[in-house]
């Protein structure tokens, strides 16, 4: 008889130890429904510290975690600073805790009301992560989306619809992972948006801007072949290959995009251009002089094709007296040829650089070659006027 009295006064003991502590996680919710943070904080901390003695019982309860989950998010809404000062990040708080809570309730008991939870916190999270961002708080943006891509990767949410994916989120997560110049989460998020098709050739463009700023040109030009695949009517995709293998100085591979690029856009005058500059790399000027001039009669105020049709003339105008130079000092004939012959070239560059001036007057190196050429053709009213 004594026997069952002693093991009968244990077990009320044991069970007097744990709904105390399992009253103190209900203090907490109460503290915290009256307004009183500082103290639900207190409290509920108290329960889940493995230094303190009494929260042994408390620390591995599922409910202790979920409680201290929306006392942090209530410390996230709180409008006073010294509520606010008890967290600096309370939703990581929230989400650890509610992560706590998810990982102990392997019987599910508490499963409707987490996800309840859970589901508010996302909300919570989304806000923070806009917010963040909009304040360049990259890190703290990119955090905050993480933390809802996991969340919903859990069984809580998955056992519901395991198929759903939020691509608006993977979406951010990597616009905001370049923002912070992690451009490895960049590339990786870039590509599991694009793998379910979110936003099209924009998602292809940026994740190629990663690529690059992590000095990966290869990396980059590979994804922009997988996103010209997908959506071959982009021209920026097109714009920014031709632009990658232009940098590389691989001028087949850019002379091919261009002519695909100028039989999509006739009408872009950067093609043109584009393709003059190659040909000028190449050696051959009359290909790239035709360039630069459809380039100027499809846009009569692209600068640098007028700039480039000028420097091409000027130039040879430049060799021609190179030429004369070498005239035998007795072939005084010989040499005024070949100086008249340079002077040809001279006015065939003039009108191109006073279109420039027209364009952009304060630009220093059309003033100087302008300046010049009026001087190297006696054109000395014109001279005094450009400054």
């Amino acid at each position: 008889m004594m026997k069952r009295l002693l093991i009968l006064f244990s077990f009320l003991m044991i069970s007097n130890i744990v709904f105390a502590q399992k009253g103190k996680v209900s203090s907490a919710l109460n503290y915290k429904e009256s307004g009183r943070l500082d103290r639900a904080v207190e409290s509920i901390d108290a329960a889940v510290d493995p230094a303190n003695e009494k929260s042994a019982k408390s620390i591995n309860w599922p409910r202790t975690w979920e409680v201290r989950g929306e006392i942090y998010q209530a410390v996230f809404h709180a409008k006073e600073d010294r509520f606010k000062a008890l967290s600096q990040d309370p939703l990581a708080e929230a989400f650890n805790s509610y992560k706590k809570a998810v990982g102990l309730d392997t019987g599910n008991k508490f499963s409707k009301s987490l996800k309840i939870k859970l589901t508010l916190l996302i909300s919570d999270l989304q806000n923070q992560a806009i917010q963040a961002y909009n304040d360049t708080n990259y890190l703290l943006a990119l955090n905050a989306f993480e933390q809802v891509l996991e969340i919903s990767d859990w069984p809580i949410f998955k056992a519901d619809n395991s198929y759903a994916v939020d691509t608006t989120i993977i979406y951010n997560a990597g616009l905001t992972a370049l923002s912070a110049r992690d451009f490895d989460k960049a590339i990786r998020y870039g590509k599991e948006a694009a793998r379910y098709g979110y936003n099209g050739s924009k998602t292809y463009n940026w994740i190629a801007s990663a690529y690059e700023q992590k000095r990966d040109t290869l990396g980059a030009l590979d994804i922009l072949k997988q996103g010209l695949e997908k959506h071959p009517e982009d021209d920026e995709i097109l714009t920014n290959m031709i632009q990658l293998y232009l940098n590389l100085d691989r001028r087949e591979e850019a002379m091919k995009y261009l002519k695909m690029a100028i039989q999509k856009s006739p009408q872009n005058a950067t093609y043109y251009h584009a393709m003059g500059r190659l040909y000028e790399k190449t050696g051959d000027e009359e290909n790239a002089i035709r360039s630069y001039e459809k380039a100027i009669i499809t846009d009569s105020k692209l600068f640098m094709a007028f700039y480039n049709l000028g420097v091409i003339y000027y130039n040879r105008g430049v060799r021609q007296i190179e030429a004369a130079n070498k005239i035998p000092a007795n072939d005084n004939a010989g040499y005024e040829k070949e100086l008249k012959m340079a002077d040809v070239w001279f006015e065939k560059s003039l009108p191109f650089m006073e279109k420039c001036y027209e364009i952009d007057p304060k630009d220093v190196t059309t003033v100087e070659s302008l300046r010049n050429l009026y001087y190297r053709l006696k054109l000395m009213d014109k001279y005094d006027t450009i400054r």
